[in-house]
Formats: structure tokens, sequence, C-alpha cells
């Protein structure tokens, strides 16, 4: 049985500087596009090419100075990597290899170590493939996103839905079986996409595991400024709340598992990077906009590539900001993560409040039955950002924004 993320030997490894917190798990963030899509606020450099020299060496001088700090501490087998964007794919067949050289290969030989990169269809090629699948890589995460054109289009992707679909063949070929793809709900219905359709192509695809993302209207985006003018409408809460009920009945149906609030999983395929994130446990981000974590200080890089890579090249760490989070914040915080998972919360661990909040959310139908935890259903998640609001009682100064940990951005 093979120890999720982070539950490696409790002893930091050899050589680790006291007082330094020994992580099994790395975020990577590539930050290259060719093209900034119109919902995405995302950390992204655009770019036709992706400088995968430029980045591994920012990479290798940021680990640097991360290890002359001392607060983070590489374990000598890592049990997760996730390498994510902007677009990973862009940086070509040599990405993998070339981060492998950085973070170390002794740290990447254990079988149970989960691997992902994202990639997009258009640059998920053959070769690119079987080069990352020969480095080690052994996840993929496709962005499909929908395999309707005119929103593909509508939303500036650089694929169709054939390219989406010759991907995932692509990636069989090259031996990978782990594989996800993300899905976007939510679009405007003058698209006329059928959202139904995109869930059962989506099964067609054979893939052990399927996100989901409801769009949203984030500032700064084109998209913002195509609603602000009058030229676009947000799409209306009933039309997320109806297709995202959808969802979990169509992919529950195909015995999908609803593990957490945007996550569905064949057995055994969950993501177990995304569970240290979930479960509070640390990590280690590198690259522009990368979050870290080792309790109780959360802290994140600077987002613009070109400042974050002059710094990490010339060996500091290329912090941006940093938080120290309080005892009462990450009591709330941990309630709030548990109740997104299938996991939930132990019903001990909730204050008398807490617990009649409980109750009522469960005479209402929005949980499933338990008598020791507090588990949400898909009803039950569609409420989560009220639900936190409500548990934190203006006692922590938490909204569910705040707690909303975009560890990519």
């Amino acid at each position: 049985m093979s120890k999720g993320p982070g539950c490696g030997s409790s002893v930091p490894p050899e050589g680790t500087p006291a007082g330094a917190t020994a992580v099994g798990s790395v975020y990577v963030h590539a930050p290259f596009c060719v093209h900034r899509c119109s919902y995405c606020d995302f950390v992204v450099h655009v770019t036709e090419h992706g400088d995968v020299a430029a980045w591994q060496e920012a990479l290798k001088g940021e680990l640097r100075a991360v290890e002359r700090e001392g607060l983070f501490a590489l374990e000598d087998s890592l049990q997760t990597l996730y390498v994510g964007g902007g677009t990973p794919s862009l940086l070509g067949e040599h990405a993998m290899e070339a981060l492998a050289s950085v973070v170390g290969r002794r740290r990447l030989g254990s079988s149970d170590l989960e691997w992902t990169a994202e990639a997009n269809p258009e640059s998920l090629t053959g070769g690119l493939a079987a080069a990352w699948r020969r480095s080690g890589l052994n996840r993929l995460s496709i962005g499909v996103q929908t395999f309707n054109d005119e929103a593909l289009r509508w939303m500036g992707r650089q694929h169709d839905a054939q390219s989406a679909e010759r991907a995932v063949d692509a990636a069989r070929a090259a031996g990978f079986t782990n594989m996800s793809v993300d899905l976007i709900f939510g679009l405007p219905e003058r698209l006329e996409r059928s959202w139904r359709d995109d869930l059962e192509r989506a099964l067609a695809l054979n893939v052990p595991h399927v996100s989901l993302y409801g769009l949203t209207v984030e500032a700064g985006t084109a998209l913002a400024r195509a609603v602000r003018d009058g030229n676009e409408e947000a799409v209306a809460i009933q039309q997320h709340q109806d297709e995202y009920l959808l969802a979990a009945e169509v992919l529950g149906a195909a015995g999908y598992e609803h593990y957490e609030v945007s996550n569905f999983a064949i057995p055994g395929h969950r993501s177990r990077h995304n569970a240290v994130y979930w479960d509070g446990r640390p990590y280690l981000g590198l690259g522009n906009g990368a979050h870290s974590f080792a309790a109780p200080v959360r802290r994140w890089n600077l987002r613009d590539w070109p400042m974050y890579s002059d710094r990490a090249r010339a060996g500091y760490v290329p912090e941006h900001d940093r938080e120290t989070v309080g005892a009462d914040a990450r009591k709330l915080e941990k309630l709030w993560l548990g109740l997104r998972t299938t996991e939930g919360v132990q019903l001990a661990d909730l204050d008398e409040r807490q617990r009649g909040l409980a109750a009522a959310w469960s005479e209402h139908g929005w949980t499933v039955a338990s008598e020791d935890a507090l588990r949400l259903n898909a009803e039950g998640w569609l409420l989560l950002d009220e639900f936190v609001v409500e548990l934190d009682d203006g006692g922590c100064g938490l909204t569910a924004r705040s707690t909303t940990l975009d560890l990519r951005r």
C-alpha cells in the first residue's frame, strides 16, 4: 500500500539544517503560454516558445537559495511532483529531463512517486509524450476544457476537439495510463455548448480522472472587460449549479468517485499531490508565482517571470511575500479544506456551535449520513463558500475566498 504525499520518514534527511521542514511534495510552475485565454488570471508569460534552458537555470538558482535559507529541505525521495502552468508542454520534449536534473534524479526513484505535468492538446504530441514518459513522468493532466469548437475559440484556446482526442491517444500510445482531463462548466448559453455532450465525450476517452472548473469572471481578464463593457453577460448561478449537479450524476453513474469538490476519479486514481494541500501538509513551490507552506508560514514567489528569473538566477529566494497563519486560522482552514473532500471533518473537532450548524445542514439534505464525521454531498459542496463563513462567525476574519488556496498563481 503506497504512502500518501508527505508520509515519509519523520526524520529529516541527512544534512537538513536545524529547524528546516522536510518536504516530500513539490509544485513547479512553468509560466509559458502562446496566448492568454479570455478567462485566465493565472501566472503566465506569453511567448511563442517556452525557454527550457532559462526555466531550468532559474529553478536551479531558486532551489539552491531555498536550501541555503533552511526553511525547507527536500526529502531524499519525493512522493509527489507536480508541474503546472502556464503550459508546461510548450517547453518541449526535454523539459522533464531538465527538471529531473534540478530536483535530483536520485529523489525521483521511488516506485510510489506520482509525477504529474499539465499539457495542452496542441503541444502534446506523440514525440513529447514519449520523451516525458521516458524521463519518468507517470501522470498527465490535459487541458481539454470543452469539445465544442466554437466555445474553444471563444475562450481563446489553441486547440479543437479533434486535437484533444488525438492528444489523449498520443499519451496512451506513449504508455501513460494515469491521465486526467480538465473540463469547464458554466459557459454562456449563447455558445450552445452541450454540457452533457462534453461529459459523455470525456467518458469516451476512458481516462481515470476528471477535474471540473466553473467559469468565473476574474478581475483584469479579457472576460471581465467584456462583462464590464456590456459585451458579455456573467452566467447565472442557477446554470452553474445545474451543470455541476449534472456532472456529479453522469460521472458518478460511470463509476467515478466524487472525492473532492472539483475532482472525480476511478478508484485508485485520485490525485495524491492535491491531497497534500487538502490535508494541510507541507510542500515546496518552485517557479514564479508558486506557493510554499511549512506551518505556520505560507509564502509565495514573485509573479513576473523576468523579475523572478533574474532574482532566482542571482541566487536569491524569489519571495514576493509571506504570512504567518495563526492557530485559530489554521484550525478553521483545516475544517474548510477537510469539507472539500469525501473524508470531511470529524465531529469531535467541531465546537458546540459548529456541530449545531452541521445538524442543520444535515436536515436540509446537504450532508452524507455519518455518525462521527461531517461530510458534504454535491448539493452541500455548492454551498461550501457560505458554510465556511458560517463556521468562522467572524472569529478569524476569513472568507471562503481567502481560504481558497490557489497554488498555481
